[in-house]
């Protein structure tokens, strides 16, 4: 069974950078056919897919958090990471790691596999 976990702060200060690690379990992330998505839920509003890395360790991002995003990998621990810079209260939210086949972008039915989320609350 696939499982994605993801972890770091739960509380960031505004203007600091935000980092989590997704930490796969019983996939590879050098896997060919599959992305290792961010996404991102900010209370009472829809999902929002931030970005993904392939097996190749290309990254992909949204054009509008691209200034802020970087996404990385360790092929050694099986781990990927998101860090969000400048942080303000707006990113706020439930952050999610999953796996897509075949495909990048925003949630489908192409994603199979999704860590719990994590709450991130960014304030002072």
């Amino acid at each position: 069974q696939v499982q994605l976990q993801e972890s770091g702060p739960g509380l960031v200060k505004p203007s600091q950078t935000l980092s989590l690690t997704c930490t796969v379990s019983s996939s590879s992330i050098t896997t060919t056919y599959y992305y290792w998505s961010w996404v991102r839920q900010p209370p009472g509003k829809g999902m929002e897919w931030m970005g993904a890395i392939d097996d190749n360790g290309a990254t992909y991002y949204n054009p509008s958090l691209k200034s802020r995003t970087s996404i990385s990998r360790d092929t050694s621990n099986n781990q990927f990471s998101l860090q969000l810079t400048s942080v303000t209260p707006e990113d706020t939210a439930v952050y999610y790691c999953a796996r897509a086949r075949g495909t990048v972008g925003p949630p489908s039915s192409q994603y199979d596999y999704w860590g719990q989320g994590t709450q991130v609350t960014v304030s002072s």
